[in-house]
């Protein structure tokens, strides 16, 4: 029975990584044979490309109104993305880092994991604070593209928070709708000439994307209702379960680009998909959750996990700072520092 339980659960975890992986080529592929601009790709599926297990499994976590496994799978991933991603890209080759990572990105993400703790600490993360989660998580995808001129090259976290206080990104958001509209009229001009597009490749690019979709609500189903499973059986708290075995489980994607990433020289790439996942998780995963019902906050994420996450990432800027690269020692340190996380975690659990 239990044997059973525990294959049905990595099936389900293997149906959700690799849908994601199929589900972001196949929906990129129809996008640009549609004429989209990359700008619109970037911002609707790559960005979010590499969270969306984490965005299935909290929605299906959400609607079972399983909100340990929610909290546990955002807090816990972003720990895990920190301490143990980064840890070990930076552990098997140095990572070089860049002062926007710092000044801007590095600061929203610390920004993001500040207000959630903020939020949390009446015990519960209502369908407002969700909703300001995703205006700030809307608002961030438009400001970085937006013109460096504007602020002479220097998009930083105050540049952000005035754009997003003014409410900059709705203008930014009708030029783009703007100028994709007047791209597919263009694009519908000289269709005549660009229909060479064959039929077939693009049949197959529909059905991976609606394999791929299936294989995500399916991998999620199962996933969060046998991680739940085994939380009862071993009397163990869903949010314990959904800050390890979910929050892993889901950041394998992130693991692959990242180690990848780094063991080939792009650092900055590697790093820069750590901090913008730890931002997405907070701010588009736990806002669309947070719609969906709102979310209770255990204590032991009140006490011990949320604090944790501020503090790693925290570290993660101090290291990021030091000589503009993150050293082999500091991946160590990292990697020492999820240990100790994971150990003080079930001893108090």
């Amino acid at each position: 029975m239990v044997i059973t339980n525990f294959l049905i659960l990595l099936l389900g975890l293997v149906f959700l990584v690799k849908g994601s992986d199929y589900f972001v080529k196949s929906a990129s592929s129809i996008a640009k044979k549609l004429g989209i601009s990359e700008f619109i790709i970037g911002l609707t599926l790559v960005a979010v490309g590499t969270s969306i297990p984490e965005l299935a499994s909290s929605m299906a976590a959400s609607i079972q109104q399983a909100s340990g496994i929610v909290i546990g799978n955002v807090v816990g991933s972003n720990i895990a993305n920190i301490g143990l991603i980064v840890g070990i890209a930076a552990f098997l080759s140095p990572m070089k880092t860049e002062v926007e990572m710092l000044r801007r990105d590095g600061y929203i993400m610390l920004f993001a994991a500040l207000l959630f703790f903020a939020f949390a600490l009446n015990g519960e993360l209502s369908k407002i604070e969700a909703s300001l989660f995703l205006l700030l998580y809307i608002a961030y995808t438009f400001f970085l593209f937006e013109e460096t001129d504007k602020h002479e090259g220097k998009l930083y976290f105050k540049e952000f928070i005035k754009y997003f206080v003014k409410f900059q990104y709705i203008n930014s958001a009708r030029q783009k709708i703007n100028g994709i509209n007047n791209g597919v009229s263009r694009t519908n001009g000289d269709s005549g000439n660009k229909n060479c597009q064959p039929k077939n490749s693009f049949s197959k690019d529909i059905l991976a994307l609606i394999l791929s979709c299936a294989a995500i609500i399916i991998g999620a189903k199962y996933f969060v209702s046998e991680s739940i499973f085994f939380a009862e059986l071993l009397g163990i708290p869903d949010t314990i379960i959904g800050t390890t075995l979910v929050a892993i489980g889901t950041s394998l994607p992130e693991l692959a680009v990242t180690v990848s990433a780094a063991r080939q020289g792009y650092g900055n790439i590697a790093l820069g998909n750590i901090i913008g996942s730890n931002i997405t998780n907070i701010l588009m995963i736990l806002g669309v959750s947070g719609l969906l019902f709102p979310i209770a906050v255990a204590e032991i994420s009140l006490v011990f996990t949320a604090p944790v996450m501020i503090f790693i990432s925290v570290v993660l800027l101090i290291f990021i700072s030091t000589g503009w690269e993150i050293k082999r020692w500091e991946g160590a340190a990292l990697l020492s520092l999820y240990a100790a996380f994971l150990f003080v975690l079930f001893r108090v659990s």
